[in-house]
């Protein structure tokens, strides 16, 4: 049987995979494995739950609430908020953990249920597997008075929106920022912390009704958000998906700003004010190749990660760093989060923008973006790309060709029966002509490979 925890949560078609049942079910095992007994002061067990606004959000949220109060554990109703919201809450109300309901930058139909540990942190795989192992056995069924409690957390959205402005290194009075909110979880709190600052906010996709969610907006799909920018007369855009764990950007012109270049950005910023821990940044082997030259040349050395934010995550905390994130968007601040936050992220930008008053597209400039081709793969035996001499050889002569202009990249989805060939290089024309002889001899090789046995 496959692993039912995915790498972010437990995700798929609501009703489908994910039902009613499932979702009390996991909420029964994590009240085993993440609640706790009594304290000294008598006190219950405590959960934050939130959701993002997908229709079927609500009874997932009804049947994770009704899974974690009937297994004794007192549950604060955060309703729809951000990702990040949900994992700040965790920790700013000291409770035991928190449960978000999201499937992130998916389409409406899909939704996921992941689990934040004590102080908002994503939980370790060891711990998830120990949640899974749980599923079936007996649940904890207390009795009168020691039932949990189910109760509104009313002021959820308004700790969140102080604990960001808090963040802030300058206003934003004088900036006009467009916010995309995808239609989502952050439809309410996003637009409010940018006013809050002092930016004159302009919205789009802020009217969730549950089902449009993510659909043809948001950071998957910037095109609305461009066009905003330009006929608003905006100094940038900012996007976030449907949970609002990521932020992508546009300049003034309409041009889009990527997480490696909002990351380079703020990496210069931090390391000016003296945050950066160790003058690092914790990014993933996707992270264009420009993002790793402009660092160097400004005296910042990048750390780099397999493919997933919680592999950032791991390299952050295991060496205390303070910035990190992927090319997607999700940027983490060590310092103010524990997981990706798209909405602290966008008031970060669009602070430097004030603070130093240059464009957007002129703090862009600190990263030249080397043209980047993906090409994937599909039908061959993905096991085999790290052991195959055909495929290395090739490997090695596109290496020599590109020398320090250019990468490779040859990576097995952890999904998919794919292998996925990535080359940057100094111009378009040799990434794609490199990156289809890559792919070719993947093709022919591991598909031979594959008939072979």
């Amino acid at each position: 049987m496959s692993r039912l925890f995915g790498t972010d949560g437990v995700r798929g078609l609501a009703n489908g995979l994910l039902t009613a049942e499932l979702a009390l079910q996991l909420a029964q095992a994590a009240a085993v494995v993440l609640g706790h007994d009594r304290n000294a002061t008598g006190n219950r067990p405590r959960a934050v739950v939130a959701r993002d606004p997908r229709a079927s959000g609500e009874f997932l949220a009804a049947a994770v609430e009704a899974g974690l109060s009937s297994s004794g554990i007192d549950v604060y109703d955060a309703g729809v908020l951000p990702t990040p919201a949900a994992a700040y809450l965790v920790a700013d109300l000291d409770a035991d953990f928190g449960v978000m309901i999201s499937a992130s930058h998916n389409p409406a139909p899909d939704n996921g249920i992941k689990f934040f540990a004590r102080g908002g942190q994503k939980l370790a795989d060891d711990v998830e597997d120990a949640i899974e192992s749980q599923l079936g056995q007996e649940p904890v069924r207390p009795v009168g008075g020691e039932v949990g409690r189910i109760q509104r957390f009313s002021d959820a959205e308004d700790r969140y929106i102080v604990h960001l402005l808090g963040t802030l290194p300058h206003r934003l009075d004088g900036l006009k920022v467009v916010l995309d909110c995808a239609h989502g979880a952050a439809s309410g709190c996003s637009p409010q912390v940018f006013a809050d600052a002092g930016a004159d906010v302009v919205v789009i996709g802020a009217e969730p009704d549950g089902l449009n969610i993510n659909d043809g907006i948001g950071s998957t799909h910037l095109g609305p958000l461009k066009r905003a920018v330009v006929e608003h007369g905006a100094h940038l855009g900012i996007a976030h998906d449907g949970d609002a764990d990521r932020c992508l950007a546009v300049d003034h012109e309409g041009n889009e700003v990527d997480g490696d270049q909002i990351m380079a950005i703020l990496a210069l910023a931090l390391k000016a004010s003296g945050k950066l821990k160790d003058d690092v940044l914790v990014a993933t082997v996707m992270s264009n190749l420009g993002l790793k030259i402009a660092l160097r040349e400004a005296g910042i050395s990048l750390r780099e990660t397999g493919v997933g934010d919680r592999y950032v995550l791991e390299e952050m905390r295991d060496g205390g760093f303070s910035l990190g994130g992927e090319q997607s968007g999700h940027v983490i601040f060590a310092d103010h989060a524990t997981t990706g936050d798209g909405v602290l992220t966008g008031l970060q930008l669009a602070a430097q923008v004030a603070l130093t008053g240059r464009s957007l597209k002129d703090l862009a400039t600190v990263m030249t973006k080397l043209p980047q081709v993906l090409i994937n793969v599909k039908g061959v035996d993905r096991a085999r790309v790290k052991d195959d001499a055909a495929v290395a050889e090739a490997v090695a002569r596109a290496e020599a060709e590109l020398g320090d202009t250019g990468r490779v990249l040859l990576r097995p989805s952890g999904t998919e029966p794919v292998v996925r060939v990535m080359v940057e290089a100094g111009d378009q024309d040799t990434a794609q002509d490199v990156a289809e002889r890559l792919a070719q001899v993947v093709r022919t090789e591991l598909a031979l490979a594959l008939v072979a046995d």
